[in-house]
């Protein structure tokens, strides 16, 4: 499938909701960078932009990226009604082609999933490389399928994050695995529904 495939399911994903009227950071986010001190962030998958707004609210400068124009826009308007348009920019590409240029203190991919083709490794691994040393690559995947979630495969397998850093192939002297574990939470999605889920989390701190 082509990149246009690609934007034009994923526009259709967020044009079928309501933009958020007040867009929630991750979970994983907030436990993991509460405490650390704001440089550069990137966003990649940004949606519609909860995460990227939370960061720039703590101080961070943000990068965000998302194939999705609908997307992107909203979290633009966001960012200017809440006063962080300085903080925030926004970015529309496919994260498969390129990433937006730049030196980072930390990369958060949430749910990079997609039923398109996506060499996720090589783009992670492409993220931990556009860190600066002591910054942090946080890649949070689904353990577990939400009943709301847009893929029910119920033969879906979901790598564990030991497996997802192997896959990136990172050197061992230049990154380390801070965090690697599978923790559940309960979740809650469209109009309010709620069911416990598995975040697979795994957190790379880039030492040299």
């Amino acid at each position: 499938m082509s990149t246009t495939d690609a934007v034009a399911f994923w526009d259709g994903v967020y044009a079928a909701r309501p933009a958020a009227s007040g867009p929630q950071p991750n979970a994983r986010l907030t436990e993991t960078v509460t405490g650390l001190p704001p440089g550069d962030a990137l966003d990649l998958g940004c949606g519609e932009g909860g995460d990227a707004l939370w960061l720039a609210r703590q101080g961070w400068h943000v990068t965000a990226v998302d194939i999705s124009a609908v997307a992107v826009e909203r979290l633009a308007a966001h960012a200017l009604s809440h006063g962080l348009g300085d903080r925030v920019a926004t970015v529309r590409a496919d994260v498969h082609t390129s990433l937006p240029p730049g030196d980072f203190d930390l990369v958060c991919a949430h749910y990079l999933h997609t039923p398109f083709d996506l060499d996720r490794a090589a783009v992670l691994r492409s993220a931990a490389h556009a860190l600066r040393p002591g910054g942090r690559l946080l890649v949070v995947d689904h353990g577990s399928a939400a009943p709301w979630s847009w893929n029910q495969d119920p033969d879906i397998r979901y790598p564990s994050p030991r497996e997802v850093a192997a896959g990136i192939g990172l050197d061992l002297r230049t990154w380390t695995v801070e965090r690697a574990d599978a923790p559940r939470r309960i979740a809650t999605g469209p109009q309010g529904r709620t069911a416990e889920v598995t975040d697979h989390v795994l957190l790379i701190r880039r030492t040299t």
